[in-house]
Formats: C-alpha cells, sequence, structure tokens
C-alpha cells in the first residue's frame, strides 16, 4: 500500500506538469475573457500573455501587438506585465445593440515567427439605462358610454440593457376608475392595456390624471415613468373594431417600393358618420418606421415605403389607430408586427492583413504570408462564407478561426524562374445564387544567393602575337549571375599559380568589374607558347558563391629571330668553315656543309641557302642545295681553278621581313694524293648522312602509314570544330595563319629543344616537326640543282615523294593543326 505522505509528494509533483499542459492547451486554443460594460480605465481583463504561453520578455522583441476589428482603441496590453485592460469607455449598447451576446474579438499578432492567437472578451451587461417611454405625456380619450373592462392599449417602455436588466415590470398609480392588464405572449415585447374598472361620468370626473412606471430587473433598479392623461368624452359610444389585435407578417427584404403589406379592416357598429373609419399610424411610431411604411387613411393599406434592410432592422412593430367620424369620434387598436425574410443580397467581405512581404525564396513550407479575414453581412446559410485561393499548388489557404485564415506558403519558391505571384483569394456564399468576392495580393519573392555566377562556356582560346605592348588587353571574360542585387555583382579575380619559376599575376592580370584580361609585359613565343590559366567569378552575396573558367592563350610566333650559324666542329667559330677539297672529285660531290638554326618557328623558322656571287663575276664550281646547306662541286676540279676558294653563302629565313645571316667557306684545293685524308673524311662525311637521311625516311615512311591511319578521326573532328563557334582572338591582334610549303627536295628536320614552351603544366621539352611538300615553285639555280642532286638527295626525295597522295595525306593534319586546333603548329629548320 502506498502512504497518504508518498501519495502526497506525487501530487505536488504532477501539478506544475498539469499547469504546464493547461498553459499549454490554453495557446492552442481560444482564450476568452470577460469584461463589464462602463469598466474604468486601467480595469483588468487577464493575463493575456501568459494564457497565451508566452514569456514576458519576447513580447517587445517580437512586435507584440493587439488589433480588434472596428474600435481599436477599448482594450490594451501593458507590454511590461503582459496583463490585458481596459483602455476606454465599453458601452455594450452602442457596441452590439440588443443582442444577446456581445463579445471584442481580438487578434494577437506576434512576429519572428509570425503567430497569430485569437482572444474574445465577452461584455457583461450591467444596468446603466433606465426604461424609458415613447413619450412623456400622453392623453387618452375615453367615452362616458364605454363598459366596464374596456381596454385602451398602451406603448410598453423601452430599456436598451438586456436579460435580467431589461425585464421590466410596471404599476400604475392607484385608480378607482381604471387598471393595468399585462399580457405576456410569445412577442419580445409585453401587451399593456388600461382597463375600465368603473363606469365614468364626464360631468363627475372629466379628466384623470395616472402615472405608469416602468422598472427594470438590474441591481440597482431603475425606473421610468409616463403620464397618462385620461380625457372622458361625451356621445360616441362605439368604437372601431379589428378582427384581431396583432397581425403577424413576413416580407421579403428586397421587395419594391410601394409593395402591399397588409389591408386592414375594421367595423364599427354605429351608423352614419360615427361609423365612418379614418386609418393612421399611431403617434407612438417611430419615425424609422414612418420612412419605411405609408397607410392609406380611406383604406387602411399599408405599403412599403423606401428600401427595406434586414441587416438594419429585423423587425417592424406598428402600431395602427381607426378613428371614427362621430362626435366625439373613438377609435380602435391593432399591431402589424412585420417580420423580414433574408435574401442573399450582400457579397462577402474579404480583408488581407498582417502581409509579411517580400518572402525570401528558401523561406520553410508553412511560412505565414498574410492574415485573411472574410465576412458576410447576410445570416444563416446566405452568411455562411467559403474561401478557395489561386493558385493552389504555392499557396494554401489555413483556417484559424471562424472566418479567419492565414495564408501559407506549400510550395518551394525559386525566385529565378518566379520573382512574382498574384494570388487571389475568393470568397463565396451559400446563398442561392451565391454571392462571391475576391481580394488579391502581390506576394514579391526575395533573392537568396543560391545561384553561382556561370560561364557561356567552360574553356576559351585566345591567340595573341608575341611582342605585344605592356598591358595590351587581350580577352573579356563575362559571367552571368541568375542572382539578383548584390547576390548577381559578380567579380573576376585570377587563380593564381606559379608559371616556371614567376607567378602568373606577373604575366596577366584582370580587371575585378569588367572581366577584361590585360598582359602585363611583352610575351615572347620562343620563350612561351601556350600560357593555360583560370580565372574565378564570385558573387557578393553570403556567403558568396564562384566558378572558375579556362583560358589558354597561345603566343603566336614572329619573325624576330635571324638564323644562327651552327659551329662545324669542336673549337672552330661559327661563321668560318674549313675544308680541304681533292682536285680529282667529280661533278655533286659533296665538299662542305653549311649548318644554322632559327629560334623562331613555322614558316619563320624555314631556313633556306644561297651562295653569293664571286668577286668580279667569275664562275664558281661549287654549288650550295637551297634548304640543306650541303656545297658540292657543280663540275670537275681541273688545275685552272684557284688553289683556294673563299664562298660566301646566305643563309635567309621565310620571316616578313626575313632575316638573313652569312658564313664563309674557305676551300682548300690539293692534289689527290697530297689530300687523301680530307677525301676520305669527306667520303666517310657522305656515307654518314647518306645513311642518317635514310634512317630518317625508314620513320618518314612509318610516320605516313600512322597519319594516313588517322585521317578519318581527322576528318570528322574537322567538321566538328566547323559547327561550333571560332574561337575569339586577342585585342593585340593574332597573325593570320599561313600554310608553310616546301622547296622542291622535301625534307623533314627537326628543331632545337625549347624550354618552357607550353605553361600548363610540367613536361619535358617539345621539339617541332614541319614537313615540305615538292610542289613549290622552282627557285634561282634550281634547274641546276637538280642535275647536280647528290645519291643521297635523290633517294630522300625519291622516299619522301613516291605518292603525291601520301604526301597530302601527311600534310594535311599540320594544316589542321594550323588553321583548327586549339594552338598554332610548331614548325623548325
Amino acid at each position: 500500500m502506498v502512504s497518504s505522505k508518498s501519495r502526497g509528494v506525487e501530487v505536488r509533483h504532477l501539478l506544475p506538469l498539469l499547469l504546464l499542459l493547461a498553459v499549454g492547451e490554453a495557446g492552442r486554443g481560444q482564450v476568452r475573457y470577460s469584461v463589464a460594460e462602463e469598466a474604468k480605465h486601467g480595469t483588468f481583463v487577464g493575463r493575456i500573455a501568459q494564457d497565451l504561453g508566452l514569456e514576458l520578455a519576447e513580447l517587445v522583441p517580437r512586435l507584440f501587438r493587439v488589433a480588434s476589428k472596428g474600435r481599436r482603441d477599448l482594450l490594451e496590453v501593458n507590454l511590461q506585465n503582459g496583463i490585458l485592460f481596459v483602455n476606454s469607455r465599453i458601452d455594450r449598447e452602442e457596441l452590439c445593440g440588443r443582442r444577446a451576446e456581445c463579445s471584442i474579438h481580438l487578434e494577437v499578432i506576434v512576429d519572428r515567427p509570425l503567430q497569430v492567437f485569437h482572444v474574445e472578451v465577452e461584455v457583461k451587461d450591467i444596468n446603466d439605462n433606465p426604461p424609458a417611454f415613447p413619450v412623456a405625456v400622453k392623453t387618452i380619450r375615453f367615452h362616458e358610454s364605454r363598459l366596464l373592462d374596456s381596454r385602451f392599449p398602451l406603448e410598453g417602455a423601452f430599456d436598451a440593457d438586456i436579460g435580467v436588466n431589461a425585464l421590466l415590470t410596471y404599476k400604475l398609480s392607484s385608480s378607482e376608475y381604471f387598471f393595468l392588464d399585462i399580457e405576456t405572449n410569445d412577442e419580445p415585447s409585453q401587451s399593456l392595456s388600461l382597463v375600465l374598472r368603473k363606469s365614468l361620468d364626464r360631468e363627475e370626473t372629466a379628466e384623470i390624471n395616472l402615472l405608469l412606471v416602468a422598472t427594470d430587473g438590474g441591481k440597482p433598479e431603475l425606473t421610468g415613468t409616463v403620464q397618462l392623461l385620461i380625457k372622458v368624452l361625451d356621445v360616441n359610444d362605439n368604437e372601431p373594431t379589428f378582427d384581431q389585435s396583432v397581425y403577424k407578417i413576413q416580407l421579403l427584404e428586397n421587395v419594391a417600393n410601394g409593395t402591399l403589406v397588409i389591408k386592414l379592416n375594421s367595423s364599427d357598429a354605429d351608423e352614419g358618420s360615427n361609423s365612418e373609419i379614418v386609418y393612421s399610424f399611431s403617434s407612438d411610431v417611430s419615425q424609422n418606421i414612418k420612412t419605411k411604411f405609408n397607410i392609406d387613411p380611406s383604406s387602411g393599406e399599408i405599403r412599403t415605403k423606401g428600401q427595406l434592410d434586414y441587416e438594419e432592422v429585423k423587425l417592424y412593430d406598428i402600431q395602427v389607430i381607426a378613428y371614427d367620424n362621430g362626435t366625439p369620434s373613438m377609435s380602435g387598436h391593432c399591431k402589424i408586427s412585420v417580420k423580414l425574410v433574408d435574401i442573399n443580397d450582400n457579397s462577402p467581405e474579404v480583408s488581407i492583413t498582417s502581409l509579411s512581404l517580400p518572402i525570401r525564396e528558401d523561406a520553410p513550407l508553412g511560412s505565414v504570408i498574410a492574415l485573411i479575414t472574410v465576412a458576410d453581412r447576410d445570416s444563416g446559410v446566405n452568411g455562411q462564407v467559403t474561401c478557395t485561393l489561386i493558385p493552389q499548388d504555392l499557396f494554401k489557404l489555413v483556417s484559424t478561426f471562424k472566418n479567419y485564415y492565414s495564408l501559407v506558403l506549400d510550395s518551394v519558391l525559386d525566385r529565378e524562374s518566379v520573382a512574382n505571384y498574384e494570388v487571389v483569394v475568393t470568397a463565396r456564399d451559400g446563398g442561392s445564387p451565391s454571392l462571391s468576392a475576391t481580394a488579391s495580393v502581390s506576394v514579391e519573392v526575395a533573392d537568396v544567393n543560391d545561384n553561382a555566377p556561370a560561364f557561356a562556356q567552360p574553356e576559351y582560346t585566345v591567340f595573341v602575337k608575341e611582342n605585344n605592348p605592356p598591358g595590351c588587353h587581350i580577352f573579356t571574360v563575362s559571367a552571368r549571375d541568375a542572382d539578383a542585387q548584390e547576390n548577381a555583382l559578380v567579380s573576376y579575380s585570377l587563380v593564381e599559380r606559379r608559371v616556371g619559376e614567376r607567378a602568373l599575376s606577373s604575366y596577366v592580370s584582370v580587371h575585378a568589374e569588367s572581366g577584361k584580361v590585360y598582359a602585363l609585359q611583352p610575351l615572347d613565343h620562343e620563350e612561351l607558347e601556350l600560357l593555360q590559366f583560370q580565372v574565378s567569378a564570385r558573387d557578393a552575396g553570403v556567403p558568396p558563391l564562384g566558378s572558375n573558367v579556362t583560358l589558354q592563350v597561345f603566343v603566336l610566333d614572329e619573325n624576330d629571330n635571324a638564323p644562327a650559324l651552327l659551329p662545324p666542329g669542336p673549337g672552330r667559330g661559327p661563321s668560318a668553315v674549313s675544308q680541304v677539297v681533292a682536285r680529282s672529285v667529280g661533278a655533286g660531290h659533296v665538299v662542305a656543309k653549311v649548318r644554322a638554326v632559327d629560334a623562331d618557328s613555322g614558316y619563320n623558322a624555314w631556313l633556306s641557302y644561297e651562295l653569293q656571287p664571286a668577286a668580279g663575276g667569275a664562275s664558281s664550281p661549287f654549288r650550295v642545295g637551297l634548304y640543306t646547306g650541303e656545297i658540292s662541286t657543280t663540275r670537275a676540279l681541273d688545275e685552272a681553278d684557284a688553289p683556294r676558294q673563299h664562298l660566301l653563302v646566305l643563309v635567309k629565313d621565310h620571316g616578313e621581313p626575313a632575316l638573313t645571316a652569312t658564313a664563309t667557306v674557305l676551300l682548300s684545293l690539293e692534289d689527290s694524293g697530297q689530300a687523301p685524308k680530307a677525301s676520305s673524311r669527306a667520303l666517310s662525311g657522305a656515307s654518314e648522312a647518306e645513311a642518317v637521311l635514310v634512317d630518317v625516311n625508314v620513320y618518314l615512311i612509318i610516320a605516313i602509314c600512322a597519319v594516313s591511319s588517322l585521317l578519318v578521326l581527322t576528318l570528322l573532328l574537322y567538321t566538328a570544330l566547323r559547327c561550333s563557334a571560332p574561337p575569339r582572338e586577342g585585342a593585340c591582334g593574332p597573325v593570320k595563319p599561313r600554310l608553310v610549303c616546301s622547296s622542291a627536295v622535301g625534307s623533314w628536320s627537326y628543331s632545337r629543344e625549347r624550354r618552357q614552351r607550353v605553361c600548363s603544366g610540367e613536361g619535358p621539352p617539345k621539339t617541332d616537326l614541319m614537313a615540305f611538300s615538292p610542289s613549290l615553285p622552282q627557285g634561282p639555280g634550281s634547274a641546276d640543282e637538280r642535275q647536280q642532286l647528290s645519291e643521297s638527295e635523290q633517294f630522300g626525295k625519291v622516299s619522301l615523294n613516291f605518292s603525291p597522295i601520301i604526301s597530302k595525306i601527311v600534310l594535311f593534319p599540320f594544316i589542321l593543326n594550323k588553321f583548327i586546333m586549339p594552338g598554332p603548329p610548331k614548325y623548325i629548320s
């Protein structure tokens, strides 16, 4: 068994938990308070912050506010202690009239996050309105011939209060002739009648003064009085009578002006003028009834006058008097109770408040955007309103209270797709036919930084001539950001790295705003053929987003290097060649060779050799190969030839303009017995050259076969590149690509190795290969050269040009490389 002490401990522990649960339930539901009307300023209504589950410290930061429909200054909240108090005078009768229920509906709104609470404050009635009669003095005419128990209807008093405070009791001052009869029926009002208890005698009593007192049921009681002045009339002793004392009529509120309400028919037992009846409204009828209805004095027809509105007045009680023309005139009374029937003549009303705009595109689902209130002045089904929303796929309406809705987010937003939504709320009532009303709100979507800058393509190829001026504009990068404002503000920067021994920023720079890329120094094709780097684009959002683009800058060669002569052997100068030649050698014998290289590439590095005419115009027995630099005899030497031959060889490239170098060759002619070593050395050199050339031709044939097999792939690549946009050229003006052709003697040659030719990555230096096709026009002296070709040259020519078709196949990829591929072809001499 559990002791009572332990049960007490458990109860003490459960009380806080139960209290928290109760507060939580209150915060989720509707909070109700009550306050008496006419309460003084500052009267305590309720601890609204505590009942809604809000902390006092968060009321101000979360923008705690109270909104009420209609009057906004009746109630107020102290943000220091969270107490709801009376701010100004509350008059229940002014606020709600005679409605049984009267309340003030408050919307309590807090932000961050947005929450809405509904608070209803019931206004309780107090007895602050005394009963009031329509008139202060009422004159009643009674004939002396009236029978006992004759009745005269009286207009009761009106009390603006409700309930017990409006429950009236009547008391008539004491009289021997009259007493007061109160008849209670199913109508809201009571029927009062002044009843004759003793016969009247005008000659004895001509006037009787009575006081009618009305007392309400409030505490303390309030009273109202009316003085009844009764005049006793003589002669005409029959009054007009109606077939019923109360007529109940129902009218649609939209009846046309002049519609017949009722035709009264009263009778009088007298004859002649005493039976002629005239109808009129009672003097107690309010002015509002007189503006809405009209009575025909002779026919007793009551017709509508003006427009009736159920929403203004639902019930009209019309007192009618029928007078006869007797002397004195007598009257009969009846009441017409006109009850209006509601029709659907009022469209719903839609109001949108507390907009939380603009809404961020990354707002979570369920975020409250606006508060929507709907109302319809009609009653019953005609006043029942339903709401629909367009569009329905992004937003939805959540009912928070009767006729109160919250517009909330129901789908993911993307400002880049749609930046603004026009949301239309349609309210439709349940009438037949139904009426509707619409209200729209423009929902602007605020941008967040969710898109990185994007380049049109991931890589750009740029051609720039070498020796460009410092600060030359070579290219412009441009990235687009789909975001807005600062989130779309793009800035550019280099992705720094090392280019050999130097930093990338020493070669190029990029303007942060325009994206223009500048070459900071003159570029040298011989030092740097390809500069590959990345440019970063970054927006100004928080956090910033970015992307990179690759630039391949090809440095195009210019003819800025003259041919350089190579020394013929160790210990010799590069500009003079000495050789001993036997006089016994025949025509076409190679006696020496001039070697030269050019640091340029391609066409600018293609060298040709020319033998300058001897002084005095004497013919020389020697000639030089146009592209080989080999010096050979044109005929057999004889004794008439000078023992010392001084030859001047001009080495020239094919650049524009061409650059040249001059080599001096000294030949000593000796008899065959005197220079056997020289001859053997020459023969040995020729044999070695022939062997080397044969080896080169073997590799050449292999290369031709390999290149031929790639022809189809090259054609496909060419077609694809032709369909794509041509690469942009640098602002410094790249040179026009040119096709390099060969001499009549086709040859293959290799250039010296160069350092730092391609800066996109580390790797061994590359060599340049250049092919010459035997289709050039013949230069000066070419006819003699064809006649005097050495066996090795003839062999090379035959091996290189054995088929014109294969020669074109070999040359085709290099043409494509020059004109199409992203990078210039590499040539050497």
